[in-house]
């Protein structure tokens, strides 16, 4: 199917209502990273009552609809996340009002998962199956903060260089994501003796001795290259009362870039960093808690391909083309194999990991169209 017919269309328009419900359930569904399991029960339990054949929830916690997949044939991966970015673990607040639907996580990534869902419930109606490949339909895990892009991680694992070729709905219409933006996440641990804030001042402070760390680590200038390189302390915790020097403190930090050498380097002035901290009255301990790796020997004709085919598509049904750029998706696992990918987002919105994020009730319509041609070109 290189375009979307008049039936399918029609499928759209008539399912509208049902999608739009079904948007506002899955919005009210709490999934905080590596605790998703609500939400993915409630995916594998409605593609099962649509008809959806063989649906399984993974040791990753994905939810996976394998359609025409046999022991060894290529397959078609089209994914998006049930994860949130927030650690609510009762229902999400959904409020709808002025033409826009506000919840944590509404366009990150629930508005495409919706979407997806819908193709699937298309797909397994019709009954049909792709004639030269397999396909796999997932509402993965993992894929915000500490997720650490597990659910990603396992496809790849599981399948490996079967893929032919790898799509992540994630996010908004006006970029796509071309080239992976690999990290590196520490938990850093500081000790000392501590004491009474009084009859043992003078003794080392572990907050004191955080602090003066991250201090450091910000002076650093980062690698001036073509790439871009970040870093970041997301949380810092620590300390007992106002009157007791501290023992422990503890903060997450982050560097970020798209090249592999840039990423060295930062882990080399981190590393160099921490050491320095480190005397007999000082400990610091340093856990690796998360990474994401580059892009690696990616076919760029393939690579290529899949860049102008979602392009088009997106400008076709929505009117304006998207922007490329790099970026830290579900796409960095595939990426960094080799394995052509490409993330794009099927919803107007904003806010994104904020509590206020929104999307546009108007524009989800131009997204069911996008997700449906492209995981229906398959057919």
């Amino acid at each position: 199917m290189d375009q979307l017919s008049l039936e399918i269309l029609d499928y759209i328009e008539e399912h509208s209502s049902e999608t739009y419900e079904l948007l506002l359930t899955l919005g009210k569904i709490p999934a905080p990273s590596n605790q998703e399991e609500k939400r993915a029960e409630y995916c594998r339990d409605w593609l099962l009552s649509q008809g959806a054949e063989n649906v399984y929830i993974d040791s990753a916690l994905n939810v996976v609809y394998p359609i025409g997949c046999t022991k060894d044939n290529p397959v078609v991966v089209f994914m998006t996340h049930t994860d949130v970015v927030f650690p609510d673990t009762a229902p999400l607040p959904v409020v709808v009002e002025g033409g826009r639907i506000k919840a944590p996580g509404i366009g990150d990534d629930t508005a495409n998962l919706c979407a997806l869902l819908m193709c699937a419930k298309y797909i397994a109606g019709k009954k049909i199956t792709p004639p030269d490949c397999g396909l796999l339909l997932i509402a993965n895990a993992g894929e915000e903060g500490l997720g650490n892009l597990k659910g990603s991680r396992q496809i790849v694992k599981e399948y490996g260089d079967r893929i032919r070729e790898f799509y992540s709905i994630d996010g908004y219409m006006d970029r796509i994501t071309t080239d992976a933006v690999g990290s590196r996440r520490y938990e850093v641990e500081v000790l000392t003796e501590g004491g009474h804030s009084f009859t043992k001042f003078g003794n080392r402070n572990a907050i004191a001795c955080l602090a003066s760390m991250i201090d450091t680590l910000y002076t650093l200038r980062v690698p001036e290259t073509k790439t871009k390189t970040t870093y970041n302390v997301g949380t810092i915790s620590g300390g007992t009362s106002v009157n007791t020097i501290a023992q422990q403190a503890k903060m997450l930090y982050e560097f970020r870039s798209d090249s592999m050498e840039d990423l060295e380097f930062m882990e080399q002035h981190f590393m160099a960093v921490a050491e320095s901290c480190r005397t007999n009255q000082v400990e610091v301990n340093t856990v690796l808690v998360g990474e994401r790796p580059c892009s690696s020997g990616v076919d760029p004709i393939k690579q290529e391909h899949m860049i102008n085919k979602v392009l088009e598509v997106v400008k076709k049904h929505t009117g304006t083309k998207p922007q490329k750029g790099c970026g830290s998706t579900d796409c960095n696992i595939p990426l960094s194999q080799g394995i052509p990918s490409i993330c794009f987002g099927a919803v107007r919105g904003g806010g994104a990991h904020t509590r206020q994020e929104w999307v546009d009730i108007a524009s989800l319509k131009e997204g069911y169209r996008v997700v449906f041609e492209l995981i229906l070109s398959c057919f």
